[in-house]
């Protein structure tokens, strides 16, 4: 799915010691590329088995089902307006996730979105030169009721979905209930970012999370938290990484679903935990079209999720917002102590 890793560059910190679990317990670390990005998987085995072939059949099972850069896959076939298109498990869980969002977040989370990303030059197709007339052509192609559901699956003419700000999170959905059915409860399992933490490490502790410093040119990475976890996942989005520059302006990355145009506000980055990790990603991308304040009040009405937020405020210095469940497990500011 090509999702380039922009916006909080995800750090796992591993303990070195010898470990309180069973001896007999053994730590196994897989890792690779998959869907335009790496994946990093640790898990505590019973018996030592390797898992990374079945881990890269899973992921290429959903490729063929859900990326953009997949010609024969089956979203590219329902944008290209193919007929009698057989739809699978997972692009039905995917396209329910994002219906959810779109319902519960106002339409600030909305897949149809995919054509107007693109003339901005952030999506699978890569055009140039957009004006307002082309924004203004596209957006009347951008919305959920532009889906035909009454007759099986289709979309209206010039209608395009592009699942890319969820599928990475439903990706790590899929390989955390890969070991939940192998019965392995201990596991961090992280593509593109987005990651599950379950039970807990060697160590026997959290599983702990750096979330990076939301600057373009750090030389070194700096940590701005860490985050301890155990049966949540994790989702994040920024706008900091992925940008372009014309005629002196920064165009973010982020399109705003009800504009057509990038988003321009003081929130920098997301990081959002949940129980799943395809709604996470979904939530975390909405709130970079949302902005900060309104984020806040959708974290009021939405309890069950927790967030951490980083802003800029009028003097251009960095703020943190974090709310009240995630107080216990984050520290702030670990590169300044």
């Amino acid at each position: 799915m090509q999702k380039i890793i922009y916006s909080l560059i995800i750090l796992f910190l591993f303990s070195c010691g010898v470990g309180s679990k069973q001896t007999s317990l053994k730590e196994m670390r897989v890792e690779g590329q998959a869907q335009g990005t790496t994946y990093h998987i640790t898990y505590i085995s019973k018996d030592g088995t390797d898992y990374q072939r079945q881990m890269d059949s899973l992921l290429i099972e959903i490729d063929n089902s859900l990326s953009t850069y997949q010609p024969r896959s089956i979203i590219s076939k329902l944008n290209k307006q193919e007929q009698n298109i057989e739809l699978d498990k997972m692009f039905t869980d995917v396209f329910n996730i994002s219906k959810q969002a779109y319902a519960e977040t106002a339409g600030a989370f909305d897949p149809t979105v995919a054509p107007v990303v693109n003339a901005w030059g952030f999506g699978f197709e890569n055009k140039d030169n957009t004006d307002s007339l082309t924004i203004d052509s596209l957006m009347q192609f951008v919305g959920f009721e532009n889906i035909n559901l009454t007759d099986g699956f289709k979309l209206e003419n010039n209608v395009m979905l592009d699942f890319n700000a969820v599928a990475q999170g439903y990706s790590v959905d899929v390989l955390a209930d890969f070991f939940r059915a192998k019965e392995i409860d201990d596991f961090l399992v992280e593509v593109g970012g987005e990651l599950i933490a379950s039970g807990k490490n060697i160590d026997d502790n959290l599983w702990r999370v750096g979330i990076d410093r939301p600057e373009e040119n750090l030389k070194e990475r700096e940590l701005e938290a860490i985050i301890h976890l155990k049966d949540k996942a994790l989702a994040t989005s920024g706008n900091y990484r992925k940008f372009y520059e014309k005629d002196g302006v920064k165009f973010s990355h982020t399109i705003n679903p009800k504009t057509g145009y990038p988003v321009r506000h003081s929130l920098l980055s997301v990081t959002i935990i949940a129980n799943n990790c395809g709604l996470a990603d979904a939530y975390a991308t909405s709130f970079m079209v949302m902005g900060l304040e309104k984020s806040k009040d959708f974290l009021e009405q939405h309890k069950e999720i927790e967030a951490f937020l980083i802003y800029s405020d009028e003097k251009g210095d960095f703020q943190t917002f974090v709310t009240k469940g995630l107080e216990q497990y984050i520290e702030l500011n670990v590169d300044k102590k």
